[in-house]
């Protein structure tokens, strides 16, 4: 099984996803101007594609969001999608009007 590791890479602006060391994936993180989370794009390198690993750096990320008290603005089709089937405690979303 290999090992899966989610990463915040605040000086990249993202959460990176590692698969047994290597790069798999990242969801990009923007600070926006009332300190909030913009939460705009995710990434799977494709030859990792197919293992739900972006749902497992989407959950990661948001959990680790959620222990820091920050708050997430999702416009990332993944996340919004997540945060619509799942709930994440501690998490505050403020939902942009097109993605809630």
């Amino acid at each position: 099984m290999p090992e899966t590791t989610v990463t915040r890479e605040d000086e990249n602006r993202r959460y990176a996803l590692f698969v047994d060391g290597e790069i798999a994936g990242f969801t990009e993180i923007h600070p926006d101007d009332q300190g909030r989370l913009v939460l705009p794009h995710t990434v799977i390198i494709p030859s990792f594609r197919g293992r739900g690993l972006a749902t497992t750096l989407v959950k990661a990320a948001l959990e680790d969001i959620a222990s820091r008290g920050e708050t997430v603005v999702p416009l990332c089709p993944v996340v919004v999608k997540y945060l619509h089937e799942n709930t994440v405690e501690g998490l505050t979303v403020d939902w942009p009007k097109t993605a809630g």
